[in-house]
C-alpha cells in the first residue's frame, strides 16, 4: 500500500537502518544493528573536508549477544563513521548494556546507561529498536520449530508479552479470538494495596 503521490520536492537526506538476527551455534542469538545517514549533495565539514554527495556522515553498527531470556551477554559497537573523532567514545559505554533484558522497561534501561552526555545518540536510537528484532527472531523462531515438531507454538498461563501491545492484538479483538482464544478478554491481576 503505498503513500499517496507527494507534492513536487527534492531528496536531501536518507537515514538506513537495518536489523538482522542470527542464531549461533552456541545456543545463543546475535542481533545486529547498522544505520547510515548521506545526504545527496557534496558537504564541506571542519573535521571531515570536502563529503561528495553520499559519503556516510554516520556509520555506526551494533552486535548483541542474548541468550533465550533475551538478555544481552555480550555487546560491540562501531562508529566507522562519525562527525567528529570523540563520537569513537560513545562504543565503551554501551558494555552498561550487559546484562540488561530486552522486554520491559527496556528503554528506560537504554536511558539509566547511556542517556544524555553518557552514550552516543545514534547508537542509543539503535538499541531502543533492537528489542523489536530480538522478538522477532528469538520468540518467533522458537515458536516456528515447535510447530515443525507437531507441539503447539505457545505454552503457558500468560499471554505472551505482544498481546495487549498493539491495536490488532487487543485482548477483546479478533486476531487473538483466532490466534490465542484462551487469552481473548483476559485482563492482568489487578494488586492488592
Amino acid at each position: 500500500m503505498p503513500l499517496p503521490a507527494p507534492q513536487a520536492r527534492t531528496h536531501l537526506h536518507t537515514r538506513a537502518v537495518v536489523y538482522r538476527g542470527y542464531q549461533r551455534e552456541d545456543g545463543l542469538w546475535d542481533i545486529e544493528a547498522e544505520m547510515s545517514d548521506t545526504k545527496t549533495y557534496a558537504l564541506e565539514r571542519s573535521e571531515r573536508g570536502a563529503m561528495p554527495p553520499g559519503t556516510p556522515i554516520h556509520g555506526m553498527a551494533i552486535r548483541a549477544t542474548l541468550d533465550d531470556s533475551l538478555t544481552i551477554r555480550e555487546i560491540v559497537s562501531a562508529s566507522d563513521d562519525a562527525p567528529f573523532a570523540e563520537c569513537q567514545q560513545g562504543t565503551d559505554p554501551m558494555q552498561q548494556m550487559v546484562g540488561a533484558t530486552m522486554g520491559p522497561g527496556w528503554r528506560q534501561a537504554i536511558e539509566k546507561a547511556l542517556g544524555g552526555t553518557r552514550g552516543c545518540t545514534h547508537l542509543r536510537e539503535l538499541l531502543f529498536n533492537m528489542a523489536t528484532a530480538a522478538y522477532q527472531t528469538i520468540p518467533v523462531y522458537r515458536a516456528h520449530t515447535r510447530r515443525q515438531a507437531g507441539l503447539p507454538d505457545f505454552e503457558g498461563d500468560a499471554p505472551p508479552y505482544h498481546l495487549g501491545k498493539c491495536i490488532a492484538w487487543h485482548f477483546d479483538g479478533a486476531v487473538v479470538q483466532r490466534h490465542y482464544p484462551q487469552f481473548a478478554g483476559w485482563q492482568p491481576l489487578k494488586r492488592k494495596v
